[in-house]
């Protein structure tokens, strides 16, 4: 979601196209839950790697979502898939894993029909070049071009959000400070997991 925000910021969206967007893809993400129950879980201290093989080898649809910080990753899958892929990822070690309060399966194939919905809303809306470049979560990697932004945006619904590779990209590029807006501080402490070295503030 935060995507949206930056695309305001850097000036390639409007607020008013930025907020339609938005309220679109929540529509079509609460129905793409009802269609097909599902659910999400939190996997810690396991790498990132053994996740990703673990869900490879179960025949239900689940998949890591969320690479937040070494040694935090989300799955996402079938409510079926969720809790057979939390056992065996104990069972490889993980320090725990923990489900979690979401209506769905987000950032995963269930999200599909949602994709298909929201990808003709982000066509018929106008980009343009941002002031600065963009890291895109889908891939980690800083875009300016605005069809490459919206080719991302729609493949964001059903593809893992890689934050941990967005983050040190942008450290990689440059970044020594990073500001989170809002209430709490969950994306402060993930990038304080992720490097040490940068400065890390929250305005709530």
């Amino acid at each position: 979601l935060g995507e949206f925000s930056a695309l305001v910021a850097a000036q390639a969206l409007s607020f008013e196209d930025g907020l339609n967007l938005v309220y679109k893809r929540a529509l079509a993400m609460q129905k793409a839950c009802e269609l097909n129950p599902s659910s999400m879980a939190a996997i810690l201290n396991l790498d990132a790697d053994i996740i990703d093989t673990i869900c490879d080898e179960i025949d239900e649809i689940v998949v890591a979502a969320n690479y937040n910080s070494p040694g935090q990753v989300v799955i996402s899958g079938s409510d079926k898939g969720i809790e057979i892929a939390m056992e065996k990822m104990l069972a490889a070690g993980a320090k725990r894993a923990i489900k979690l309060p979401v209506g769905g399966a987000f950032h995963s194939p269930i999200m599909e029909s949602a994709r298909e919905e929201l990808s003709i809303a982000i066509n018929e809306t106008h980009f343009i070049a941002p002031i600065c470049p963009i890291f895109q979560n889908v891939n980690g990697k800083n875009n300016t071009n605005p069809e490459t932004i919206r080719e991302n945006l729609i493949k964001q619904l059903t593809n893992p959000v890689r934050w941990t590779l967005s983050v040190q990209n942008m450290i990689g590029y440059g970044a020594k400070t990073f500001v989170e807006v809002g209430p709490g501080a969950v994306l402060k402490g993930l990038i304080n997991k992720i490097d040490r070295n940068v400065v890390t503030e929250v305005i709530s």
